[in-house]
Parts: structure tokens; C-alpha cells; sequence
């Protein structure tokens, strides 16, 4: 059921005119009202959508909310049923909105766009839906163009006319900001009573990209890497001049428009892209319909450029009105303007009073994305430096450009300088702030040599051999962490968990009391978290091992906020079962008790009763872990690698993980298929992990 009474359990996103960055405040708000906890939906009273489109903004938002509801579900009435019958549009609206609301603890309401709705105006007529909906108001206003006195006096009426269709203004969002002005204009605007925050202009939301600049144009691909028609278009050039002019007003970002047949232009370019020293541009369009000569195709070929070059058949004019006129969208997939909007929105908003003046209650549940923003808030809370082995992929650094962004770690990425610092400019990221070392040039690879020919001597270790050693990124990263020039190292996109683990093994060791390094993973279910250990590192753990897998899952499963009541697997509940398998389990459950007397432990049990209260009723009534499980250890790794990727791919559950334990300093593992989401999720863990390190040894100091 929807949230109470004595709270909001929804919140209404409206303009008052057309470009506000509404998408970017939706996002924003989804992300802070899912870390509220519940089940946070959206919904779309008024569809933008044509017949047959699909509303770009409603999909975006449905990939990021926390509940399962269709698209068609989540959308209220089209503009044609508005124009034809307001009043009983809004009767169409409030019934399709309650069955979303039955469903959610928090419904997040975006208001229509900016087409001609109906009569009086079109933010009166959504101050209207927000008062039948009894959702407050967040209004969107932009400062493009305005003086701060005529920003106050804009939202004066804005909010005016909420107020006389009987709706409540909760806050006052002013977008598309000079940053220089956002203190003069939010105390203006906050004069009208009502709480205000201003967000900057970046460039970067409002941009189109190179795929964006090719629909619009009707254009081919001519060559290039097809990765890269991500690239925002910050800026659009046409190359009417001579090729050196040309080349003295690039910048980055920069998209030139220029006949295929100005063959000095588009080798001048191509070249310029690839040299050091230049800006990277985002694209060239070829207008006129023409391809270059084919002594100039087989050329540029052979350069090979990854630069996006596309073909278009447009006129010089038309195709930069066409450039020019196309605005960048907000949309899924566009990963550089969703990390930007999130990050404006984190830094510009206070999310303790705008959850305060929106009054959104927090249920006990806790949603994937919950748990996921949580992660986030938690790292950039105290920012952590973590090393990055793998930084020449493209994952990596595209997960290295969201990471800076949002402010959640201070990053070194390992590889060669120049490949590291050209991929990412190709692929539009920014590493400002980002150390990129190579340990074949660096000079702590000498003193890393001589400390890891100390470590391993009685194993022979010379220094030149240690030396060779030192070259290798993930030896040379565990040491930053080993040395304290790092909190902390994330590798695996592309080294196998072996090549991870092992320098750890060898230079960080175990904490005290700790023999065994283990793993978990956070299984992100609809409404819960559980941790699931070990499942990716010990084979067939002794008694002695499941032990303690059992209290390093606890610790773990508890820094990240999950209350740890430990079941210790097995096919049998209980004394029901014998046999060397459950003697095992039963023996590491004595031995938690016996070690950790704070855990709350029971074991041997099956997962059925560990997890779902009414078997545990029957089998083990008087447990006060049985139906209640929050971390659940697996006998062997065959059962629980198995167990969770069956729960993920099966109940639609987001594992994060593995989350390596037992270690003194914090390295985690990724898997080789991790997308940049997982990595960025890896880093964040791997940052409150150093997080716990640092508190721990100012305990110690104490």
C-alpha cells in the first residue's frame, strides 16, 4: 500500500515554461527519494509522446525507480484527451495514478512540457492534477536570460498560480544558473517565502551528441569508432576558413562541419585530433552529400582515426542550423548527463531539508537503489583515494569519469600516461584531479621493489626480480595501499581474481585473528539486502574457514548498515540431520559462538527456514535467526556461487559484489563482465571499507 497519511507519498516536478532541466531535477529527486527507502515510483500525468513514441523522459526515469510497474501503467492521459475534455482528463488521471500510488511508498510526478496543453495556462492546469493528487509542488524555473529581481518576480507568479488552483509550493528549483550569480539569485527568489536552491548551467546537459547530431541530420557513419558518437557536441564549428585557422579555434568538445571535398580540413583535423597538444574534438560532419576523393579515403583509412566522422546531405547552412537547433536530451543511455545531473543535483541540493519539506516517510524497506545511493552518500562523506590497475579500459575509465563527478573517491588510475590521457579525452571524460602513473617510468617502483624484496626473502625475492615484479599494475597497486599512498585498490575488469588476490595475499596479509580471506556478495532484492558469503574464493572451506567467513560476513554485512543475524547453511535444520557435510557446519557454528559471542548465529539450517518466517515457525520456532537471516554462509563455494547467481538472474536481484574480507587493507575483485555501474558500486565499497580502516586505527591510537 502507498505511504500514510500523516505524510506526502508524492511529489509533483512543474514548470512554468518550456527548458527548465525537468529531467534533471526528476533524477535527481528519484535518486534522494530512494535513498529514503520503500518503493519509489513514477509517474507521467500528461505524456509528451506522439502516437506510437515513447516518452523519453518516463523511460529514463523508470530504469532508475524501484518498483516493477509497465510504462503504459505509469502514464496518465495524452495532450489530444486534455485538449478534448480537461476536466475528465483529470479524473483519467487521478484514477491511473492511484493505481500506481497502491503500489509505491513515494510516487515521483513529472509535470507536462511545454506544448500548448490547454486553457487557462499549462502550469495551472498541473497545479490542478498536483492538488487532486494531494502531491506538493517542486517548481522548475530557469535563470537563462534573467536578472535575479526578474526571477523573483517570475516565481512570485508561478507560485501565485499554484496557490489559486489549490495546490502548495514545497520548494522552488531555479535551473541553467551563471554560477557566479547563483548566491544573488537564490536570495532573491527565497524572498518569496518559499525555500529555493539554485543548480549551475553545464554545458554538458544541454549538449547533443555526436549519435544525437547524426539522427537529426539523417547522416551515415563514415568512419571512426562507433563508441564515440556518445560524445557530447559542446560546441559546433563550421570550417569555412583555412585549415590553420581552423585549427586555432578548436577546443574540446568541438564538432566541425566541412565539405568532403575540403581534403586540406579533414586531414588537418583528423591529424590534430591524434597529436598531442591539441584539443580532442567530438566529431566532423561532412555536408554536401560528397564523399572525400578516394586517394584522400585511402589515407585517411589508413590513419585509422577513432574520431566519429559522419556524412550528411545537407547544405553548409542547413546542416549548422540543424546542429545548432538540436538539443541534447537526458535520456537512458546517456550516461555522461545522467552522472552530470546526479552530481549537480548532490552537490547543490540539501537532501536532509528537501527531504524534511517534502515530508516522505521512510518505510523499513530497503530497495536496490536504496542501498546503491546509500553506498555513494556514504563514500563521498569522507572521501577515500583508491587505485584503479586496469586504466587503460574503456570501463574503467568511463566508471573513473562518474566516480570524479559525484565526488565519491580521489582516483589513480595505472598505465601508460599518454594512452590513459588520450582514450579518455576520446571518449569525452574528464580526469582532472585523477593521477595516472606508470610503474615501468615511476619512481616509487624502485622503492616498491626494495620493500617487497624485504616481504619475500625467505622465498629468495631479489631485488632485480622484485623489480620486474614492481612493473606489474596489480603488484604495483597493492603496494600503494600496502605503503598508505592508497586507501584502497579495485582491479578485475581484466585480470583474472587470482592475479587480484594474490600480491594481497603476499604484501597485505590478513587482519589479526583472521586466517581466511573470503568474499560476499550484497544480494539486492525488492524490498531487502542479504549477504551471501562465500561464493567466488574458497573452494571447500574447513570447519575453521566457515567460521570465519561466518565473522567476517557479519562485520561486513554490519559496516554496511545490514543488522547481522548469521545462518549457517546446510541441506539439513538443526539435530534432524548427520553426516561428515553437517557436522562441518555444525562444528563452525560451536566455533562462531565460541569466537564472536555477539553474533547472533544458528546453524545447521536450510535456506527455507533461515529466510521465510512461517517455515522457521515450524522448524526451529524459538530461533532468533530462523525467517530472519539478513547473512547467509554456504557450505562450499559450489553451492553458494551457484545459489547466487540463480537468485540474480531468477528473482531479478542486483548482486554487488564480491566484496573481499579478511584482508588488512581494503582490495577488491571485479568480474570480468562488471559494467561501469558495478565498478563504480566496487569503488564506492572499497571506499567505506578504507573508511572503517582509518576509524579502527584511530581507535588503536586511542
Amino acid at each position: 500500500m502507498g505511504a500514510d497519511t500523516d505524510s506526502s507519498n508524492a511529489i509533483y516536478v512543474a514548470s512554468a515554461e518550456g527548458d527548465t532541466g525537468k529531467s534533471t531535477i526528476a533524477l535527481g529527486l528519484l535518486a534522494l527519494l530512494s535513498a529514503t527507502g520503500g518503493r519509489v515510483g513514477v509517474f507521467r500525468p500528461i505524456s509528451r509522446a506522439a502516437a506510437g513514441e515513447r516518452d523519453y523522459i518516463m523511460e529514463l526515469l523508470i530504469e532508475h525507480d524501484s518498483v516493477d510497474i509497465s510504462y503504459d501503467d505509469c502514464i496518465g492521459v495524452t495532450y489530444e484527451q486534455v485538449h478534448e475534455d480537461p476536466d475528465g482528463a483529470i479524473g483519467e488521471i487521478v484514477a491511473r495514478f492511484h493505481a500506481v500510488e497502491s503500489r509505491c511508498d513515494t510516487v515521483l510526478v513529472i509535470g507536462s512540457d511545454y506544448t500548448d496543453v490547454g486553457t487557462p495556462s499549462e502550469l495551472s492546469y498541473n497545479a490542478r492534477v498536483a492538488a487532486n493528487l494531494s502531491a506538493p509542488v517542486i517548481l522548475a524555473i530557469k535563470a537563462d536570460d534573467r536578472t535575479a529581481a526578474e526571477l523573483r518576480g517570475f516565481a512570485d507568479l508561478a507560485v501565485n498560480e499554484i496557490s489559486a488552483a489549490h495546490a502548495t509550493t514545497a520548494a522552488i528549483v531555479v535551473n541553467r544558473c551563471e554560477p557566479a550569480l547563483m548566491k544573488v539569485i537564490g536570495s532573491e527568489v527565497a524572498q518569496t517565502g518559499i525555500p529555493t536552491w539554485c543548480l549551475p548551467e553545464d554545458p554538458v546537459l544541454i549538449a547533443p551528441t555526436m549519435g544525437e547530431l547524426m539522427t537529426a541530420l539523417g547522416a551515415d557513419l563514415y568512419s571512426g569508432d562507433k563508441e564515440l558518437l556518445d560524445r557530447e557536441a559542446l560546441n559546433v564549428m563550421v570550417g569555412g576558413m583555412t585549415a590553420e585557422h581552423i585549427l586555432e579555434r578548436l577546443s574540446d568538445g568541438t564538432v566541425v562541419i566541412t565539405p568532403a571535398d575540403r581534403s586540406d580540413v579533414l586531414l588537418a583535423l583528423v591529424n590534430a585530433n591524434a597529436a598531442q597538444g591539441f584539443p580532442r574534438l567530438s566529431g566532423i560532419i561532412l555536408n554536401g552529400g560528397l564523399h572525400p576523393h578516394p586517394m584522400i579515403e585511402a589515407l585517411v583509412s589508413g590513419l585509422k582515426p577513432t574520431l566519429p566522422i559522419i556524412s550528411c546531405k545537407q547544405g553548409t547552412y542547413e546542416t549548422a542550423r540543424t546542429a545548432a537547433h538540436t538539443r541534447g536530451r537526458v535520456a537512458v543511455g546517456s550516461a555522461r548527463k545522467i552522472d552530470a545531473a546526479l552530481a549537480l543535483m548532490e552537490e547543490h541540493i540539501d537532501a536532509a531539508e528537501m527531504r524534511k519539506i517534502l515530508d516522505v516517510r521512510s518505510p523499513s524497506v530497503v530497495t536496490p537503489q536504496m542501498f546503491e545511493y546509500n553506498l555513494i552518500a556514504r563514500a563521498r562523506a569522507e572521501t577515500k583515494h583508491i587505485v584503479l590497475p586496469e586504466g587503460e579500459e574503456d570501463r574503467i575509465l568511463r566508471a573513473a569519469g562518474r566516480l570524479i563527478r559525484r565526488g565519491v573517491a580521489r582516483l589513480t588510475l595505472l598505465g601508460v600516461e599518454d594512452v590513459v590521457h588520450t582514450r579518455a579525452q576520446e571518449l569525452g571524460i574528464d580526469l582532472t584531479g585523477v593521477d595516472v602513473i606508470d610503474p615501468t617510468t615511476s619512481d616509487h617502483t624502485a622503492e616498491f621493489a626494495a620493500i617487497y624484496t624485504e616481504l619475500r626473502k625467505h622465498k629468495g625475492m631479489t631485488l632485480e626480480r622484485a623489480t620486474e615484479v614492481m612493473h606489474d599494475v596489480s603488484y604495483f597497486g597493492t603496494m600503494m595501499v600496502h605503503t598508505g599512498i592508497a586507501d584502497g585498490m579495485v582491479s578485475g575488469a581484466v585480470h583474472t581474481t587470482a592475479h587480484t588476490i594474490r600480491p594481497a595475499f603476499e604484501i597485505i596479509k590478513t587482519k589479526p585473528g583472521v586466517s581466511t580471506v573470503s568474499s560476499v556478495f550484497f544480494m539486492c532484492l525488492t524490498d531487502r539486502v542479504l549477504t551471501y558469503g562465500d561464493c567466488a574464493v574458497v573452494p571447500d572451506p574447513t570447519s575453521e574457514q566457515l567460521a570465519d567467513i561466518a565473522i567476517s560476513s557479519a562485520q561486513t554485512a554490519a559496516q554496511f548498515g545490514i543488522d547481522p543475524r548469521v545462518a549457517m547453511l546446510s541441506y539439513s535444520t538443526g539435530e534432524s540431520g548427520t553426516g561428515a557435510d553437517v557436522d562441518k557446519v555444525r562444528t563452525a557454528t560451536d566455533l562462531v559462538r565460541e569466537r564472536a559471542p555477539e553474533v547472533l548465529v544458528e546453524g545447521p539450517i536450510q535456506y527455507d527456514a533461515a529466510v521465510e518466517p512461517s517455515v522457521a515457525q515450524t522448524k526451529m520456532p524459538n530461533s532468533p535467526v530462523a525467517g530472519a537471516a539478513t547473512v547467509l554462509i554456504f557450505p562450499d563455494l559450489n553451492t553458494g556461487n551457484n545459489t547466487y547467481k540463480a537468485v540474480q538472474r531468477s528473482a531479478n536481484a542486483i548482486a554487488i559484489g564480491p566484496v573481499l574480507q579478511g584482508l588488512n587493507k581494503p582490495i577488491n575483485d571485479l568480474s570480468r563482465g562488471a559494467l561501469v555501474s558495478d565498478i563504480v558500486n566496487t569503488v564506492a565499497i572499497t571506499a567505506i571499507q578504507a573508511q572503517g580502516e582509518s576509524a579502527s586505527d584511530d581507535e588503536v591510537a586511542q
